[in-house]
């Protein structure tokens, strides 16, 4: 039988009773760390011991998480000497409320393969550092895992964010319930119950919360009820769910068709692609979406995996579902946006949300969203332009769940029936066409590098001044191409570029990398 209160055992001539027991909490702000050191301060103190805990802030909300920081020991008529923060080496149980806050508290030395117990849910929150790199700046969830396993003496995780979502209640609850399956404080699982229950506010929630975690951690599955059963999944690509006007879904059905005419290793991409673009604008776009994508399939074939097609399929997609003012309003006008923030937010039956937007258009923006020749007038006049960008430049925030605020935004969002007409449609089409037709041309010298040119699209997304940054990286990325053509390595040069791009939002690794193809021709 595993012994689970061994790594709480001193290593000096220390008894059980001196021994000092120390356990770190880390969480960020609405997570309930606070929450959490109290119930376990309470149920050390139910059980006979002394116990204080202290908290140390993080610097913000995503750069460092607040240190809630536990020592007890057995009431044995004197009083222990506490510390008021951990020590590297020196803590026998750690809780991180998010995977990457485990491998924190790794690097940090809170966790020793020879004593700690390490307690941490599975799920991700994306780090500030994670969030600013312009390309996937995910850190790797398996290396964590690895490091954790190797780390501690004990190593427990699993999704208990998911566990308290699916009860209505904080992850504070799921994590005790972590604690207490784990074994790693000899307190029973009644005691940490009662301490739940004398919070008096959201008790029911917060124990079935706590019994799934508790369960888990024992490796206990929790039974299947009648409300979970699994149901079958749905047919891919099925009509079943499109409704709507007889006219518009006999057209969704023709587009239907067509993607499932493609080859079967495109078929994927394009329906997600498809829905995205009719979503974006109306069934006639998606036809054009289709139109362009069967020019890149006559050029593939099942040898190469058809990675030239399955490539056009993505980025043809999102270059046709560019961000602009219409698509923003509209999307802040969804009903689903509604619902989805309420859940977030965790707004009760009956209670009223107030949401502010924030807006700040510049010129440019202003001109996108007129008709093309009057777009193009203003852009061309520095003097008109500017004058208008001082009463236009300028933040706002709008109340969309007041009647004028909505309004006004769903009105902007309803110009998306006229956006062909618009200057931003008409510069953002012909960008896309150039880039296109300049992948295409270069599909049977060098199937590779034509693929790389358009996975090269990854690099523009975003708004506003993002979008502008974003572009120019594109460009400077293709300026490549005369430099890289007829070389064998042309397409692996031109990934490396575009990787160098996405690294860093200032462009240094970019320059650096465009500094060293210059030099390849020499």
């Amino acid at each position: 039988m595993l012994d689970h209160n061994a790594a709480l055992r001193p290593k000096t001539g220390a008894s059980d009773d001196e021994r000092v027991i120390k356990l770190a909490v880390l969480a960020v702000g609405g997570q309930g760390g606070g929450v959490l050191a109290d119930w376990i301060t309470d149920v050390a103190e139910r059980n006979g011991y002394i116990a204080q805990s202290t908290s140390v802030a993080g610097v913000a909300q995503r750069t460092g998480a607040t240190i809630y920081y536990i020592e007890m020991a057995r009431d044995i008529g004197r009083l222990p000497v506490f510390a008021l923060s951990p020590s590297q080496g020196d803590v026998d149980i750690l809780i991180a409320a998010e995977l990457m806050e485990a491998g924190r508290a790794i690097i940090r030395g809170f966790v020793t393969p020879e004593r700690t117990t390490l307690i941490t849910s599975s799920h991700r929150i994306a780090a500030v550092s994670e969030k600013i790199e312009p390309g996937d700046g995910r850190a790797s969830s398996e290396k964590v895992h690895a490091t954790a396993e190797a780390a501690a003496k004990r190593f427990i995780a699993f999704d208990m964010e998911k566990i308290a979502a699916d009860n209505g209640t904080m992850i504070s609850a799921s994590l005790l319930g972590a604690l207490a399956g784990s074994g790693a404080l000899p307190f029973t699982r009644e005691s940490y119950e009662q301490a739940i229950g004398a919070g008096g506010r959201g008790v029911k929630a917060s124990l079935a919360a706590f019994g799934a975690g508790c369960d888990r951690a024992r490796g206990i599955a929790a039974a299947p009820t009648s409300e979970k059963v699994a149901k079958p999944a749905a047919e891919p690509n099925s009509t079943a769910k499109v409704s709507g006007p007889e006219t518009l879904l006999k057209g969704w059905q023709q587009l239907a068709a067509r993607v499932a005419a493609l080859p079967e290793p495109l078929r994927d991409m394009a329906d997600r692609g498809l829905k995205k673009v009719v979503d974006y604008q109306d069934i006639a776009y998606g036809g054009e979406y289709l139109d362009r994508l069967d020019k890149a399939v006559p050029l593939d074939n099942a040898e190469r995996g058809y990675a030239l097609s399955i490539a056009a399929a993505k980025h043809l997609a999102n270059a046709m579902c560019y961000d602009d003012m219409i698509r923003v309003a509209d999307l802040k006008t969804r009903s689903t946006r509604d619902k989805r923030v309420r859940k977030e937010v965790g707004v009760k039956e009956g209670s009223v949300l107030q949401v502010t937007e924030y807006f700040h258009p510049r010129i440019e923006e202003f001109c996108g969203t007129m008709p093309a020749g009057l777009g193009s007038y203003i852009e061309s006049r520095p003097k008109l332009a500017a004058f208008l960008d001082r009463r236009i430049n300028r933040g706002r925030h709008i109340r969309t769940d007041s009647l004028s605020g909505f309004a006004m935004l769903w009105f902007i969002g309803g110009l998306r029936r006229w956006r062909r007409r618009l200057l931003r449609h008409k510069v953002e089409v012909e960008h896309l066409e150039q880039w296109y037709q300049l992948a295409l041309s270069n599909a049977r010298q060098d199937y590779a590098l034509a693929t790389e040119i358009l996975n090269c699209r990854r690099l523009i997304k975003g708004y506003s001044d993002t979008h502008a940054r974003a572009q120019s990286k594109f460009d400077r990325v293709l300026s490549a191409l005369p430099m890289l053509k007829g070389r064998d390595d042309a397409a692996d040069w031109l990934r490396r570029l575009r990787e160098a791009a996405l690294k860093d939002e200032k462009g240094d690794m970019l320059d650096g990398a465009l500094k060293t193809v210059a030099t390849l021709g020499r």
